[in-house]
Parts: structure tokens; sequence; C-alpha cells
């Protein structure tokens, strides 16, 4: 195994699950902003045939989400908590500052008017009627206590499924469709109290790592026949998905945040994060780019 491609494997792995806490962000966007996305989805869908090549990369990538994912849970909580317009703003820009390198790559496989129009518009009125949902949506908190009906675990399990979507899918958000079943906040109150409880948190989480698991690899099959079968179509439903997400992010704020502070200064220090945010974005992928080309 190259130990150079490993760990950064692992760091695109890590920027996954950071992405898979952040409401209306996907771990899949960011797997083809670094470019491995088709070599992910081949990876999963030939690990019998070519176990050790495809291990060699689901292995790090995995290991990396888990660690993003777990490392910046408590303080991107409290950054949502104190500072949640910057947060959202300074996610908005890395996603425009990237979007470049998302349309690029579709636009390398055509572009046919007649269909792909509709490939791009109704995978965005999805995600954007599934983030009006959670906007109107009435549903509460679900319940994850010791004291939770065990038809819970298996809810939540299924649920997993779903979310697990982030993962495999550029532009669904696995976090917001935790939200909007409720599920989200007792998942994430789960992790960080995690000792207390120790036992009953332990199957909540491994119930919710269950069905993402599932789904990671159920959902991966189905994105390599689409990817396989209409490639143009299918980059293009990509896009949509992504530009949708970004107006997402602003669409599902106040139902996520429903009594965060609004001043002048958190909207000035938002929109200087969104910009150096988006900057920054942008020239890595650029980078990135010119270090594929060599």
């Amino acid at each position: 195994m190259n130990i150079k491609k490993f760990f950064i494997n692992l760091l695109q792995g890590a920027a996954m699950g950071v992405a898979m806490i952040i409401p209306g962000v996907s771990g899949g966007t960011v797997a083809v902003i670094f470019g491995i996305y088709d070599e992910l989805i081949d990876a999963i869908n030939g690990i019998r045939r070519n176990f050790k090549k495809s291990v060699s990369l689901i292995l790090p990538v995995l290991l990396g989400v888990i660690a993003g994912f777990a490392a910046l849970t408590v303080p991107l909580g409290y950054a949502l908590e104190y500072a949640p317009l910057p947060t959202v703003l300074l996610f908005a820009g890395l996603m425009i500052g990237s979007f470049p390198k998302i349309l690029g790559e579709a636009k390398d496989r055509g572009f046919k008017a007649r269909y792909d129009i509709w490939c791009i518009a109704l995978p965005a009125l999805a995600l954007l009627g599934i983030s009006f949902a959670k906007l109107f949506s009435t549903a509460g908190a679900a319940d994850l206590s010791p004291s939770m009906p065990v038809y819970n675990y298996f809810l939540l399990a299924v649920i997993s499924v779903f979310a697990s979507c982030a993962l495999v899918v550029p532009g669904i958000s696995g976090s917001m469709i935790m939200m909007i079943f409720g599920f989200y906040d007792p998942l994430i109150d789960a992790l960080k109290g995690i000792t207390e409880n120790l036992g009953h948190n332990v199957l909540v989480l491994f119930c919710a790592a269950a069905g993402v698991i599932l789904g990671f690899f159920s959902i991966a099959k189905l994105m390599k026949f689409f990817l396989t079968k209409f490639p143009r179509g299918t980059y293009w439903a990509i896009v949509g998905f992504v530009a949708a997400s970004i107006p997402a992010l602003f669409i599902t704020y106040p139902a996520n945040f429903p009594s965060a502070p609004f001043d002048g200064m958190q909207l000035g220090l938002g929109i200087a994060l969104c910009v150096a945010g988006g900057v920054a974005a942008y020239l890595i992928t650029l980078f990135a780019d010119k270090k594929l080309n060599k």
C-alpha cells in the first residue's frame, strides 16, 4: 500500500466526515471535488473482484470519515450553537468555490439541453422540496433516551440507510435527512454524552452505523449502474443536487436555528468567511487539477 496515497485518502475521508455533520452538505460532493468519486464507487462495487485494491482505497477513506466526524462533532456543535450564521456562510462559501470543479466534471461528459436540463432540474427541485419540508415540519425530536421504545432502534437504522446517501450521492445531505425525521440532535447528543448510559448510547450509535454501512454499499451499487449506463445525465444530476444544496443551507436555517442571534457583527464575519471559504475552495480544486494533469 502506498503510504502517501493512504494519508491523502485519509484526509479526503476526514473532509467527507466533516461534511456529514453539516446540514445541507454532502460527503459525496466532497468526493467529487477531490476527484475520487468515480474511483470510490468502482472500489465499493469491485470489492469482491479486486479485494486488495478496493480495500486500499475504501479503508483510509472510511477511517478518515469516522475520524473527521468524531473529531469535529463537538467543536462544530459549539460553532453552530454560538455563531450559526458565520458557520453556515463559511460552508456556503466552500461549496460555491468548489462548484466550478463539479460543473467542469459534467461539461467534460457533454451536454444535451433537451435531456440534461431535466437531469439538473428534477434533483434540484427534489432537494429544495426536502428543504422546505424541514422548514415547515412540525415533527419534534425523536426519542433516543434510555426509555425509548424498542422500535425506535430499528427506525433509526432505517433512517440511517437513507442518510448514508450523503456519502454516496453528491448533493444529498444525510444530516438534513436526519433533521427532517428528528434524529439529528438526539444522535449528536448520544455521541457527545456517550459515557453517560454507555451501554444504551453505544447501542444507539451501533444501529445508526449499521444503517449507514448497509446503505453505503447498497446505494453505491445503484450509483455504479447510473454512472455506467447514463454517465452524462448522472453528472448533470449531481450538478443539480449540488447547486440546490447551497440555497438549501439558507432555506433550512430558520428551522435549524430558530433562536439564533442575528446582528451586524455576525453578518459581517459570515460574509468574510464566505468569501474566504469560496476563494480557498476554488484555489484548492485548481491546485488539485494541476497536480492530476501533470
